[in-house]
């Protein structure tokens, strides 16, 4: 797609800004000994999201240091040990989390100008009958949501997830999944450019976490990234003189797109993880 790179001369540029090197981010440090609100530790914990974890408090369903907990605004120390009841692990068990590869066209996140959602194509009809499982419950469809954005002219793998956990894990603040993207450009590319694309560049006024870039061939890169700001594949490539004119995601984690078909979902299957 496109012309050959070869055929394009690069742009000129004066040095910007955006070629420091970012500042470090602080991290505040945690202390042991201080309290923390029951639901969050939870989340800390993997055992649900805060939300799910206020529905368990109040249900009587959580156990600290083996006694049950069903007071809201609890505080715990880091050292106890918080359990769940069997029950509420039979619910988190029936959680739906579905892989769906999104076609162009289809919104992930707010509906936008009257384009259809994604969770619109979560029908038993377009399940991929080249991996097993069964029909989707109207209650696990109508709870499902979408753990992180995929652009509207974008395809590729969308997590929708009824699980607090799983969407903890890829959108959550203390997120470590990267997500993989085959991206088809437009414009020069050089060892300068990809520099810039791996580190150094500033969007929304903070500087980019370091990402993984390689050329695949003369029209197309290989992203690996670790955070997910609106359109930020399509904005990079734009600070360095680039059109996109195609992005596929084909992997989140450890989960790959695979040959799961255009316009088709799976669900997650048990013992695959992100």
């Amino acid at each position: 797609m496109g012309l050959p790179l070869s055929a394009m001369k690069p742009p000129h540029r004066p040095p910007s800004s955006s070629s420091r090197p970012p500042a470090p981010r602080l991290v505040a440090a945690i202390d042991p000994a201080e309290p923390v609100r029951l639901n969050k530790r939870m989340a800390e914990l993997g055992l649900c999201s805060r939300r799910e974890a206020d529905v368990f408090i109040a249900q009587g369903l959580v156990l600290v240091d083996g006694a049950t907990v069903a007071t809201a605004g609890s505080r715990v120390l880091r050292s106890q040990i918080i359990a769940l009841e069997p029950s509420a692990q039979q619910t988190q068990a029936e959680q739906a989390t579905v892989l769906l590869h999104k076609p162009v066209g289809y919104v992930s996140g707010q509906a936008e100008h009257g384009y259809p959602h994604a969770i619109e194509l979560v029908i038993d009809a377009n399940r991929d009958r080249n991996y097993a499982g069964g029909e989707i419950a109207p209650e696990q469809r109508r709870g499902l949501v979408a753990a992180g954005r995929l652009d509207i002219d974008s395809t590729g793998l969308l997590v929708l997830t009824q699980d607090g956990r799983v969407a903890r894990q890829l959108i959550g603040e203390d997120r470590q999944v990267d997500k993989e993207y085959l991206v088809r450009v437009q414009g020069y590319v050089n060892e300068e450019v990809l520099q810039r694309l791996r580190h150094g560049l500033e969007l929304d006024g903070e500087p980019l976490l370091a990402a993984q870039v390689d050329r695949m061939n003369p029209d197309q890169l290989r992203f690996v990234l670790r955070e997910g700001k609106k359109r930020q594949i399509r904005r990079m490539c734009t600070l360095v003189g680039l059109t996109v004119t195609g992005l596929k995601r084909i992997r989140i984690g450890n989960v790959r797109l695979g040959k799961l078909e255009m316009g088709k979902w799976r669900f997650l299957r048990a013992g695959e993880q992100f």
